[in-house]
């Protein structure tokens, strides 16, 4: 018995830090639409999206197979620019990224870097104010991708 609830709590150990440092909202649209509305909402707001990485794709180009899953690449130098002065470690976590994709279930997701855990992995201080900033857009970009349509 003894055995079961280590191995148990084990578990549960590395199920928590695999949550660490990410935020991840269930989207009520399938992948490329979460997608598409996460570019349109980062447009809407001046954000330059420089990327957006079909990873599903790029697994059929080998001949091999994942669920739908897509990551948005984004920044604005106006927002990482400060970041960076006050830490130029956080260059690494720049720009912006919001991983979309469908799980074994059929739920779709999203996730981004939760700016509390970069600010901790970088040791980020004097940027508190940028940091709010950051962390408000960020929510608001994952609301507007993955919130139902209203009528």
């Amino acid at each position: 018995m003894q055995k079961i609830i280590a191995v148990f709590t084990l578990m549960l150990s590395f199920a928590a830090m695999a949550d660490e440092g990410m935020i991840m909202l269930e989207s009520a649209h399938d992948v490329a639409t979460t997608a598409d509305r996460l570019e349109m909402a980062l447009e809407k707001k001046g954000m330059t999206v420089f990327a957006r990485i079909n990873h599903t794709a790029g697994a059929h180009k080998v001949a091999l197979s994942i669920p739908p899953t897509e990551v948005v690449i984004f920044g604005n130098p106006r927002i990482g620019t400060p970041l960076m002065k006050c830490a130029p470690s956080v260059a690494i976590d720049l720009p912006q990224k919001m991983l979309v994709w469908q799980d074994a279930s059929g739920k779709v997701w999203l996730a981004y870097n939760d700016p509390a855990y970069l600010v901790k992995r970088h040791q980020i201080t004097g940027c508190d104010e940028t940091v709010t900033k950051v962390t408000g857009a960020l929510a608001k970009f994952a609301k507007a991708a993955t919130a139902p349509i209203k009528y």
